[in-house]
């Protein structure tokens, strides 16, 4: 693997390929979020309205230096990263062939067994319900820990139930590696594993997917809220299990929200995820990959997905651990995929039907020539060479910042675009379009 610059902070980007596991998902009941243009009502209920909702992120075993991003569902190429939007390193945990020096508590010999198990102390009773320990009690029994083994090595990662019928939340970095023929183990908080657990679906281009386990019962989904709400400072709660230990609990605050960032990216520019983020400071390491942020109110708010690493290396990797900068795909955001994924198994993604140019060095975003007969920018009077600055008077800097704040929103919504043509400013009215996701 390479590992670009060795001096100072390094922003990481996608893992080369190595087998990966995920988490499971919390459940939930009828979704207030459900809209026709998503597919059939989700299996989700509103949560209760004394929770909240959190999120974080994770992968490792990254390459340094930002990949050249994937094709855009408008035609666009990734080539650079502009101000604003951070490039980091996905954080499922990756063991086995070169990266077998990752630290790992157990020998992966036998998917039924593994390191001892944290386990939720009756004396939790005695702790207030909004404490770190009383949230933990609520929280620990919905989220699982998955491991992936495929020919090239295994790869850990966390998750939560979202319903009794045993779908779970996770991010597609930690699955994908099962798709050639890997095999994905799900062990639940009391130490019961469910082998040969299938993939439903996933999006890399959101970093999300959802498996499913048989043969389970007494399921405890976790129950979702309201990543809109979410403000800087709020108390979160991250679950997972870092460098495979099972069970880990962190604490910290809400640093950041809407914090446009790219993660993943194979060499061919491929997989690229793009999240408009939550940022928290609640320590996130590999291995936390898919796991639940939560408020303080036991509300899944967020699913943890990626780091900024300060590149201190572990064994042979090259990777560091958590540096206070992790990030979260907000959960409203999720539940939307989730639900398609269930339904159709695949994920729609809202396009503005133009290609972006990359290499563009200016401040915002320059339209290619790539602009679809048609589609939703040609109706909207956009034409190449025009540069979009802003989405509904907030600023756009870059290409990938574009994207990330695009993907935020739903097809069928409603946005004005800010476009400078040859010096002059207009603003431009536009109905966003939908292409189905990979």
């Amino acid at each position: 693997m390479s590992v670009g610059k060795s001096a100072g902070p390094q922003w990481w980007s996608r893992p080369e390929p190595a087998p990966q596991s995920s988490p499971a998902v919390p459940r939930h009941a009828p979704d207030p979020y459900d809209t026709p243009a998503y597919g059939a009502p989700g299996p989700w209920a509103p949560a209760p309205p004394v929770q909240a909702p959190i999120s974080i992120g994770h992968w490792q075993h990254a390459v340094a230096v930002a990949p050249e991003p994937p094709q855009t569902a408008s035609g666009g190429r990734r080539a650079r990263v502009g101000p604003g939007v951070v490039v980091v390193a996905l954080v499922a945990g990756a063991v086995g062939g070169a990266a077998g020096a990752y630290l790992k508590a157990h020998d992966g010999t036998d998917t039924t067994a593994g390191p001892p198990r944290a386990q939720v102390s009756a004396r939790a009773a005695d702790r207030a319900p909004d404490s770190v320990a009383g949230i933990a009690a609520r929280t620990l029994p919905g989220v699982v820990y998955i491991h992936v083994r495929t020919d090239s090595g295994e790869a850990t990662g966390t998750g939560f139930v979202l319903d009794g019928q045993g779908h779970i939340l996770t991010n597609s970095h930690v699955v994908e590696s099962a798709g050639d023929g890997g095999t994905i183990s799900v062990t639940f908080s009391d130490g019961r594993v469910a082998a040969n657990a299938g993939i439903v679906g996933r999006d890399s281009g959101y970093d999300l997917a959802v498996i499913k386990v048989s043969g389970i019962t007494g399921l405890r989904p976790l129950a979702l809220g309201d990543s809109d709400s979410v403000r800087v400072g709020d108390p979160v709660v991250a679950i997972g299990a870092p460098y495979d230990l099972e069970g880990t609990v962190t604490s910290g605050i809400i640093s950041a929200t809407h914090r446009p960032i790219t993660a993943g990216g194979e060499t061919d520019g491929t997989d690229v995820s793009y999240v408009d983020a939550l940022q928290t400071d609640a320590p996130i390491n590999p291995g936390n990959s898919g796991g639940p942020l939560v408020d303080a109110g036991g509300l899944v708010i967020g699913i943890n997905s990626a780091i900024r690493s300060s590149g201190s290396g572990l064994g042979d990797t090259g990777q560091g651990g958590s540096i206070g900068l992790g990030f979260s795909i907000p959960v409203n955001q999720a539940k939307l995929v989730a639900q398609e994924l269930i339904s159709t198994g695949r994920a729609t993604h809202p396009v503005i039907g133009v290609g972006i140019n990359m290499a563009y060095a200016g401040d915002g975003a320059q339209v290619s020539e790539q602009v679809t007969a048609g589609g939703p920018g040609d109706r909207a009077g956009i034409r190449a060479g025009d540069v979009i600055t802003a989405i509904d008077g907030e600023a756009v800097h870059s290409g990938e910042e574009l994207i990330v704040r695009i993907r935020s929103h739903r097809p069928g919504d409603a946005l004005t675009l800010t476009v400078v043509r040859g010096g002059e400013r207009r603003t431009v009215p536009l109905t966003l379009g939908s292409a189905t996701g990979s």
